[in-house]
C-alpha cells in the first residue's frame, strides 16, 4: 500500500480535501493519512466534524495574532518532523494557504512527490489577493502532478512552462463537497442557531454577506459595513445574515458598525452543513470570498465579488458572479436590483467548475503516478 498523506490547515482546504481523502479510502492500492496544522483550528474542527472525519495527525499550530512569517516558521518545522515520521510515497495539498506553501516545499526538500488539488488558479496580480497568489506561484513549481479545476487554469499552467502530461483537468472538488452535504442538508436540515432560526421561521429573503480577505483595508471593511447599514435600513422586511469571522481586525468593526440593526444578524462562523442550507435558501451572495465563488453556482445563486479581481473567471464568464470592490456606491448599485427584482435572480445554468466527481479522477491519477514508479 501506498501512503499518501494529506495537510490541510484551514477550513476551505478541508471541505475541498474531504471528497478526495473519502476516495482515496476506497482505494486498494493506497492508504490515506490526514495531518491537520490547525492554521484556522476552530473552523477546521467544525469541517471534519460535518464529514464524520478525524484527523490522524493533529498539529494545533495555531497562536493568537499569529503573523505569516511565525506562522511559516512553525509549520516549517513541524511539518517536517512528521514527513521524516511518516515518510509518505505522495503528499497531497490544496489551494493557497501558508499551509499548502509550506508542506509542497517541505516535500521538495524531502523529494517527496507532491499533488496540488486546485492548480493554475492566477489573479494575475502577485498582491491580490495576499499572499495567495504568491504562494499559489511557488506551490506550482514544487508539484508533481497538477490537479487543474478547469481548463482555464491548466492553460495557465500551460503558458507558465508546466507540462501537459502532468496537468490533469479534474472539475474542483467544492462540488463534490457540496453534492455531499446538499443531500444531508435537504433531507435532514442541521440545527440552526438561535437567531438563524427565528430569521428562517419568519420566512425573510436573506442575503448571505462573507468577508475575511487579509488584503482589504479597514476602509474598504467600513465602506461595506456602510452599504449593508444602509440596504438594511432601506429593506427592512431582508435579513442580511453575515458569519463574521474570528480575525478580531474584522469582527471588532463589524460589530461595533451593525450589531444593533435589527434586520442584520451577525453570527459566529457557520457549520458547514449550516453554510449549505444557508447557501441554498439565500436570495444572493456578497462575498470577498474564493471559494464561494465556485460554490453558489451549484445552487444557481449569484455572487456579488467584492474584489476587483478574481482568478475564477469562469464564475464571471458563466453569469454567476459579478466582480464590484469595495465601494459603499457601487456594492449598492449592484445589490438593489437584486432586492427587488423584477424577474428571478437564479441562473439556471451547469456549475463552470464540475461535475461533483472531481475526487474520483484524482484518486485515479494518484493510484496511476505510484504505480508506474
Amino acid at each position: 500500500m501506498h501512503q499518501v498523506l494529506l495537510i490541510a490547515g484551514t477550513r476551505p482546504e478541508a471541505i475541498k480535501l474531504a471528497p478526495v481523502l473519502l476516495a482515496l479510502r476506497r482505494s486498494q492500492s493506497l492508504r490515506p493519512v490526514l495531518c491537520s496544522t490547525g492554521q484556522h483550528e476552530e473552523m477546521l474542527r467544525q469541517v471534519w466534524q460535518a464529514f464524520d472525519l478525524q484527523p490522524d495527525i493533529d498539529m494545533h499550530t495555531m497562536t493568537s495574532a499569529q503573523t505569516l512569517a511565525g506562522l511559516s516558521a512553525r509549520l516549517f518545522a513541524a511539518i517536517d518532523a512528521e514527513l521524516e515520521t511518516h515518510r509518505p510515497d505522495f503528499l497531497l495539498v490544496q489551494g493557497d494557504t501558508t499551509t499548502v506553501l509550506v508542506a509542497a516545499t517541505c516535500a521538495f526538500y524531502r523529494n517527496i512527490p507532491v499533488g496540488h488539488v486546485e492548480a493554475g488558479l492566477r489573479s494575475h496580480d502577485l498582491k491580490n489577493p495576499f499572499p495567495e497568489e504568491f504562494n499559489r506561484h511557488v506551490v506550482s513549481l514544487a508539484t508533481t502532478l497538477h490537479f487543474a479545476p478547469t481548463e482555464g487554469a491548466a492553460q495557465n499552467l500551460y503558458t507558465e512552462g508546466v507540462a501537459k502530461e502532468r496537468v490533469f483537468v479534474t472539475g474542483n472538488t467544492v462540488v463534490d463537497a457540496l453534492r455531499l452535504m446538499r443531500e444531508r442538508v435537504r433531507e435532514t436540515p442541521p440545527a440552526l442557531p438561535d437567531g438563524l432560526a427565528k430569521v428562517m421561521y419568519k420566512g425573510q429573503p436573506l442575503v448571505l454577506i462573507t468577508v475575511h480577505r487579509r488584503e482589504l483595508s479597514t476602509e474598504g471593511l467600513n465602506a461595506i459595513c456602510d452599504a449593508v447599514e444602509g440596504m438594511a435600513r432601506d429593506f427592512p422586511h431582508i435579513a442580511f445574515v453575515w458569519p463574521v469571522h474570528l480575525n478580531p481586525r474584522i469582527k471588532d468593526i463589524v460589530t461595533v458598525r451593525l450589531g444593533g440593526i435589527s434586520n442584520i444578524l451577525l453570527t459566529a462562523p457557520l457549520d458547514y452543513p449550516v453554510f449549505v442550507f444557508l447557501l441554498d435558501r439565500c436570495h444572493f451572495v456578497l462575498s470577498d470570498s474564493g471559494g464561494i465563488q465556485e460554490e453558489a453556482p451549484s445552487f444557481g445563486k449569484q455572487v456579488l465579488v467584492l474584489r476587483e479581481v478574481t482568478e475564477r473567471p469562469e464564475a464571471v464568464d458563466a453569469g454567476f458572479c459579478h466582480l464590484i470592490g469595495s465601494n459603499a456606491i457601487t456594492i449598492r448599485a449592484a445589490a438593489e436590483p437584486l432586492l427587488c427584482p423584477k424577474q428571478s435572480v437564479h441562473i439556471n445554468t451547469p456549475n463552470p467548475f464540475g461535475d461533483g466527481y472531481a475526487a474520483k479522477r484524482i484518486t485515479d491519477q494518484i493510484e496511476r503516478f505510484l504505480l508506474d514508479r
